[in-house]
């Protein structure tokens, strides 16, 4: 039997041969594979010094709208100010990621659900929003429609009733441009596994979809990534935008609430994308159906005109 220090601690890892060429890893005492990754394939690498985190990815990733580039440098910007994991090294030739190992526990949707964590999310996603400005930006309304295209081109998969659907997304997209709000460096995928609590303090990791946008889209997709309830939303809002009352908190509430559709709507091409390209075992379908299908209710009910007025007045 191999001894420890003869043991090698990527045998078994799908990118083993990868890690092994990397030389920030050389002597590593242990690697493991990290859950929760749906686009990549995440290490927990434990070298003498200490753990590091190695995001490994795909060259298709392209077709998503990822800019591995973008990517780093966003990372890098993150970390400077604060709300993100120190950046260790990038590797494009090998297409890996190597940032630090943050010590904390990492959410769930039940957590992000709490509210008494929403005023700590909202505190966090404003230590981003304050850092340096993203090399990028992202507007979901120009994604979608990239991924329609690539959909379409293709010959995807594409849900029922879906395109029925892009006059209304006309009508957002323009009630939007029509009262723009600032952009800041938001991360755009803050699901529940992307926030840890470090106790004192959230961290937010995993910049992929990272570019400077509108705050209100932030907190739009973490009230539909963790599915909240519609007066949670309103508690994160208010969390967030602490000088603002009356008709203007109001109007905020509705902003991130239409985001909040169009982020549906949009990862539900991601999902199609994934499900025909991804070497990553994962249902991508079944998970953006469930996206879909809430999406549908929103376009199909009655409050869609009322957030469009309370937007526009």
């Amino acid at each position: 039997m191999a001894s420890a220090a003869e043991r090698d601690p990527f045998d078994g890892l799908p990118d083993a041969d990868r890690l092994r060429r990397v030389p920030a890893l050389a002597g590593a005492l242990d690697a493991s594979p990290l859950s929760g990754g749906i686009t990549n394939r995440n290490y927990k690498v434990t070298l003498p010094t200490g753990p590091l985190v190695v995001r490994a990815y795909e060259h298709e990733s392209s077709a998503l709208a990822i800019n591995r580039e973008n990517e780093h440098l966003n990372s890098v910007a993150a970390a400077a100010s604060g709300a993100g994991a120190p950046v260790i090294e990038y590797l494009p030739i090998e297409n890996m990621l190597i940032v630090g190992w943050i010590e904390g526990r990492t959410f769930s949707e039940p957590d992000v659900r709490l509210p008494e964590n929403l005023p700590r999310i909202a505190q966090a996603c404003r230590v981003l929003h304050s850092g340096p400005r993203f090399v990028n930006d992202f507007n979901m309304f120009e994604i979608q429609a990239r991924y329609l295209a690539l959909v379409r081109e293709r010959g995807f998969r594409l849900p029922a009733r879906y395109e029925e659907f892009l006059p209304q997304v006309e009508r957002i997209r323009q009630a939007m441009a029509a009262s723009p709000e600032g952009t800041v460096p938001c991360n755009n995928d803050l699901l529940a596994g992307n926030f840890i609590d470090e106790g004192p303090r959230i961290r937010l990791i995993d910049y992929e979809y990272s570019g400077n946008n509108e705050a209100s889209f932030e907190l739009g997709n973490i009230w539909s990534e963790s599915t909240l309830p519609d007066d949670l939303l309103e508690v994160l809002v208010h969390a967030y935008w602490t000088g603002l009352s009356g008709q203007e908190l109001a109007a905020k509430v509705a902003r991130a609430r239409l985001w909040g559709l169009m982020s549906k709507y949009g990862w539900t091409l991601w999902a199609s994308i994934q499900a025909s390209i991804s070497p990553i075992e994962f249902d991508y379908w079944g998970w953006g159906m469930e996206k879909y299908e809430r999406a549908v209710a929103e376009f199909d009910g009655p409050e869609l005109e009322t957030l469009l007025d309370v937007l526009t007045k």
